[in-house]
C-alpha cells in the first residue's frame, strides 16, 4: 500500500507526545513490511521540509494552524501517488471527508478533547470549541472507519454518532526491566508529561507538598516541558527538581529509581507514560478519568483514585510509601503488566484495518 498519513506533529517535533510515538512506531513498521508511508506534518524551528526517518518519508509544511490547509493542497497535487489516507485527529481534524473522494480514509483519534478546549483556550473560544466546534468537526467522520486506542474513547465517539470504531492496543518503546532497579534511598516521586493545564502537573506538585508533610525527606522529579514551567517553579515547593525535556535514556534512568509516578489529567487517550513507568518497575497513582481507567488496572499496575484531587493523590501515595510489602508487590505486578505491550502487535492490528478498507 501507498499510505498518506496526516498528523499535526512528527516524532522530532519538540511538542511531540504519546500520539506521535504511536504514529512513528506503527509507520516505521509498516514501511519495513513493504508499504510506502508518507507522513505530512507541520514545520517547527530547525526542521527540514523533507526527511526520511526509519524508512518513513516526512514532508513538512505549514505551522501549527496552517498545516491543515497545506495538507489539503498537498493531497490535491499528489493524490495519484497514494492508495489510502490516514487522518490523525488531535483536537482539530484535517476534515478530509470534505475533499478526499479518490481513496479510503481511516480516522485515527486518540481522544476527544472537550476539556482541552476550556482548559487551554480563553473564554469564549474554549466554550465554543467544547460545545460546538468539536462536535461539528467530528460529525464529518461519522461514517468513516475510525481507529482509537481505548474503550473510553470508543464509547465517547459512539456517543457522538461514529458508526465504525475499532480499538487497537498501545505498544511500548522501551524494553521492560528484568527486575525492578535499586530505588533512591529517599522516597522519590515522578511526574512525567507535558506541562500544560489539561495535564494537571500542578495537582501532582500539590500532592507532593502534602506527601512531604508526612515524609519530609521525600523528593519529586518533574520531567517534561511546556508553558506552565515558570508558573510551576514559582510554587516554590521544596525538594522538587524540574528536568525539562530530556533524552529517553535520562528519563528512564530517573523513572527506574523512583518509587511512584503521579498521573493526574482531565482526560487521556491512553497515557503511554503509565506503561513506560511500569516498564521501569514503577507503579502509578492516577486520576480516574477516561483513558487512565483503561491503562491503569487498579491494584495491578497502579492505583486509581476514588476522588480526583491532590489531597487524595497524596493520601494514597503516603499509604503506599509507608507500606513496604504492598509497594513491593505493586512494583512487581506493574513490571509484569508492562510486558504485555509491544508495537509489533499494535502494527499488526492497524495493518489489518488498513487492508480491510482497501
Amino acid at each position: 500500500m501507498r499510505i498518506l498519513w496526516l498528523n499535526w506533529r512528527d516524532i522530532k517535533n519538540h511538542e511531540a507526545g504519546g500520539a506521535e510515538v504511536l504514529t512513528h512506531e506503527i509507520a516505521k513498521r509498516l514501511a519495513k513490511k513493504g508499504h510506502k508511508v508518507t507522513l505530512f506534518t507541520s514545520r517547527f524551528q530547525g526542521s527540514e521540509s523533507h526527511e526520511n526517518i526509519d524508512d518513513v518519508d516526512i514532508v513538512r509544511d505549514g505551522g501549527k494552524y496552517s498545516v491543515y490547509g497545506k495538507a489539503k493542497n498537498y493531497y490535491k497535487h499528489n493524490k495519484d501517488h497514494f492508495d489510502i489516507l490516514i487522518d490523525e485527529i488531535n483536537v482539530k481534524p484535517f476534515l478530509t471527508p470534505k475533499y478526499v473522494k479518490e481513496m479510503p480514509i481511516i480516522a485515527l483519534i486518540h481522544q476527544i478533547s472537550p476539556e482541552q478546549f476550556t482548559y487551554e483556550l480563553p473564554f469564549p473560544v474554549g466554550i465554543i470549541g467544547r460545545y460546538f466546534l468539536e462536535k461539528k468537526w467530528l460529525s464529518h467522520y461519522n461514517n468513516i472507519s475510525t481507529v482509537t486506542v481505548s474503550e473510553s474513547t470508543r464509547k465517547s465517539l459512539v456517543e457522538l454518532g461514529f458508526r465504525k470504531v475499532s480499538v487497537i492496543t498501545e505498544g511500548l518503546s522501551v524494553i521492560p526491566l528484568q527486575e525492578a532497579a535499586r530505588k533512591e534511598d529517599t522516597f522519590t516521586i515522578t511526574f512525567l508529561g507535558r506541562l500544560k493545564k489539561h495535564k494537571l502537573p500542578d495537582h501532582a506538585i500539590l500532592a507532593f507538598k502534602k506527601i512531604r508533610e508526612q515524609i519530609p525527606n521525600s523528593h519529586m522529579n518533574v520531567i517534561g516541558d511546556g508553558y506552565l514551567l515558570r508558573k510551576l517553579k514559582k510554587m516554590n515547593i521544596e525538594n522538587v527538581t524540574f528536568h525539562g525535556h530530556i533524552s529517553n535514556k535520562e528519563k528512564f534512568n530517573i523513572l527506574s529509581r523512583s518509587h511512584l509516578a503521579l498521573i493526574p489529567a482531565v482526560r487521556e487517550g491512553w497515557a503511554l507514560v503509565v506503561v513506560e513507568s511500569n516498564a521501569m518497575g514503577v507503579p502509578v497513582v492516577a486520576y480516574s478519568v477516561p483513558g487512565l481507567v483503561d491503562s491503569v488496572q487498579n491494584g495491578i499496575n497502579g492505583i486509581l483514585l476514588s476522588q480526583n484531587t491532590p489531597d487524595e493523590m497524596a493520601n494514597i501515595s503516603i499509604s503506599l510509601l509507608k507500606d513496604e510489602s504492598k509497594l513491593r508487590r505493586l512494583t512487581e505486578t506493574a513490571l509484569q503488566y508492562s510486558k504485555r505491550f509491544n508495537w509489533d502487535s499494535t502494527t499488526e492490528q492497524f495493518e489489518k484495518i488498513l487492508l480491510d478498507n482497501t
